[in-house]
């Protein structure tokens, strides 16, 4: 028996880094996904008492024996809650006994959030788990939330403790309650993951379209209509943690000018997040409405500049696109990463064909999305 869930990545259309000192972010969903499967056996020896992790993307494949795993383990975690130290020091050990290779160690944390979350919810249970995804790794799309959303709900699913109808065809979308239970599991595995997150990407990759957030406070926001975004991904690596630091010690020094920087943020986030709930309906009230959240994420670009956190990559981007009058901004926390540029409804294809091919010219990948779109879907027995 096999169970698949899928779950999308996220962009930060408002509100990244000046989320942390307090003003409102806004996030959406977008239709990259990671998608886990979990196949289960019928019969308790079967998979030679394996849990096996496949990580179809890399061509990396991890295992540990069922018996490896009652020895290690301590008391199994059965609510989402914060995971015991004792319980993460014994999953540390479980994952150093892995060969993660050098340049891919960064993976290590996903495995471990991959053991913590499936001992926590399927028990000492062979089992086959395969991962594949659309998004970049540590590009700020939100990979390792859409990982630890999809993981959480097939895990759930193949366990029965979420109540779908798995005689169903097709990829089914779960109520409001089981999708709070997957988001919590997902949050714990966040924590695993990141330590300290906010909860915006878990929360946006489970539920889909898109949320405002604010001093910690999720609030669902409904998107009359997708956005049609162009995500260009610098390729370039960024120290998270080193952005955010470097932001706050700039607000230590410019306590006024950057109170200043953050309130303009707040303004732009709340902004934004009504314009995009108001209707349109017709082409050129699409356009009116497409034009002025075109304003307002170049406004937020140019405050991100003054946070300190944009980065020559990004610069070049921003020019790239500025030629064909389509403003850009970085998402997520700068440095590299990802930049994102609205793509108006009656944009003509070959002007977004041109753009297209001038920064892959510049060696960065691009991917045309929509944001705003579904959340986690789960499906049954591989139905498609």
């Amino acid at each position: 028996m096999e169970v698949r869930a899928r779950a999308p990545g996220k962009i930060i259309l408002s509100g990244e880094h000046a989320v942390v000192h307090g003003s409102t972010a806004v996030a959406a969903s977008i239709d990259l996904c990671t998608e886990v499967s979990v196949r289960m056996s019928r019969v308790a020896d079967n998979f030679d008492g394996l849990l096996e992790l496949q990580l179809k993307d890399l061509g990396l494949v991890f295992s540990w024996s069922i018996e490896r795993l009652k020895e290690i383990l301590p008391e199994l975690h059965t609510s989402p809650s914060s995971f015991s130290s004792e319980t993460l020091k014994s999953v540390a050990v479980l994952v150093e006994e892995q060969t993660i290779p050098e340049a891919k160690i960064g993976l290590a944390a996903g495995v471990f959030a991959f053991l913590c979350l499936h001992t926590a919810i399927r028990g000492f249970k062979p089992a086959i788990v395969v991962v594949t995804s659309d998004l970049p790794l540590g590009s700020g799309l939100g990979s390792s939330a859409a990982f630890c959303v999809s993981l959480s709900a097939a895990l759930l699913a193949s366990s029965g403790s979420l109540c779908l109808d798995s005689n169903q065809h097709g990829w089914l979308t779960p109520g409001i309650d089981e999708l709070e239970l997957v988001n919590r599991w997902a949050f714990e595995g966040e924590k695993v993951i990141h330590r300290k997150p906010s909860g915006i990407d878990n929360t946006v990759s489970t539920f889909g379209n898109m949320i405002m957030f604010q001093s910690g406070k999720l609030t669902q926001i409904k998107c009359s209509a997708p956005l049609r975004m162009l995500i260009t991904n610098t390729k370039v690596g960024r120290n998270t943690k080193a952005l955010v630091a470097g932001v706050s010690e700039r607000a230590l020094r410019y306590p006024g000018a950057m109170a200043s920087v953050f309130s303009a943020v707040d303004s732009i986030s709340k902004e934004l997040s009504t314009i995009i709930q108001s209707p349109a309906t017709d082409d050129l009230s699409v356009t009116e409405k497409e034009e002025k959240i075109q304003e307002l994420m170049e406004m937020n670009q140019g405050l991100l500049q003054c946070m300190g956190v944009s980065h020559a990559s990004i610069e070049t981007v921003l020019r790239t696109t500025l030629k064909y009058k389509l403003p850009s901004k970085l998402t997520g926390a700068g440095g590299g990463g990802c930049v994102l540029t609205l793509l108006p409804t009656l944009l003509a294809d070959a002007i977004v064909d041109k753009v297209i091919t001038e920064l892959e010219g510049c060696g960065f990948q691009c991917s045309m999305v929509v944001a705003g779109g579904k959340g986690l879907e789960v499906c049954f027995d591989g139905q498609t």
